[in-house]
């Protein structure tokens, strides 16, 4: 994987951190998915992007109503 480096706006920049925590993801992820789309990357390319799935709250295992042993609980709770 290649490194890019940009310029902008300090403050844009502690804006976006901020949302993206907020979001459970990075600003990178944000990018990367971005720019995935902007490329027009075929699905298969797509599919390699980290997205942020709504089943993990980063502390204490799995949100409550997720079952991780059931296909159909994860995919319901990435749905929503």
């Amino acid at each position: 994987m290649a490194n890019l480096t940009i310029s902008m706006d300090e403050a844009l920049i502690r804006k976006a951190r901020i949302r993206a925590i907020q979001e459970g993801t990075s600003v990178s992820a944000k990018i990367r998915e971005f720019l995935v789309r902007y490329a027009g990357a075929p699905e298969a390319d797509a599919a390699a992007v980290a997205i942020a799935l709504p089943v993990f709250d980063g502390r204490s295992g799995l949100q409550a109503g997720i079952d991780g042993t059931s296909n159909q609980s994860l995919l319901r709770a990435v749905s929503e």
